[in-house]
């Protein structure tokens, strides 16, 4: 696993560091291989709190919170406003650790309640509206991270998309 913090975490909330490259209030999204070599929409998700500092729900009964995420370093995300949440970012940050409460009594379902689920929890419990939608759930979640949320670099984009292009050339030469 790949630390999406700026430094080292340990067992200690305390000890999780903030980032300085523009993470906080957003969700992150990382591939899922070899699903998003197949199907480039679908991938891992994850929220970060006021600090930056990501948490997701990585499977049976285990969200992380220190920063890391289950498939590595995030490439894609998107950044939320959050000046209209009557909390701000106290809301934000209690909602995402209600959401991490909650998913860590959870068994993991890929199709059903996973990572997408944990992160409409968490947005849900802190009634955030945002590009017209108040009720969030996992296939909004993963069309409005495909279409709106931003490559964090050349390589994550490349990530994405060049086995996708690869897996098509190579159906279409079998076919051909």
């Amino acid at each position: 696993m790949t630390s999406v913090s700026s430094g080292a975490a340990t067992n200690n909330d305390n000890s999780r560091s903030s980032r300085s490259d523009g993470l906080s209030f957003t969700i992150l999204w990382s591939p899922l291989p070899p699903i998003t070599y197949i199907l480039p929409f679908i991938g891992h998700m994850g929220i970060a709190d006021s600090r930056g500092v990501a948490s997701d729900f990585q499977g049976p009964y285990s969200v992380g919170n220190r920063g890391t995420m289950a498939f590595g370093k995030p490439t894609r995300a998107l950044k939320l406003d959050v000046s209209g949440l009557e909390g701000g970012a106290e809301q934000w940050d209690d909602a995402i650790q209600t959401a991490n409460t909650e998913y860590r009594r959870r068994m993991h379902n890929i199709c059903c309640d996973n990572c997408h689920s944990h992160v409409a929890y968490a947005l849900n419990d802190m009634n955030f509206r945002a590009y017209g939608i108040s009720n969030w759930d996992m296939v909004k979640l993963c069309f409005l991270v495909f279409f709106r949320g931003r490559f964090l670099s050349l390589c994550g984009f490349l990530h994405q998309f060049v086995p996708t292009i690869i897996f098509v050339a190579l159906m279409l030469g079998l076919t051909l």
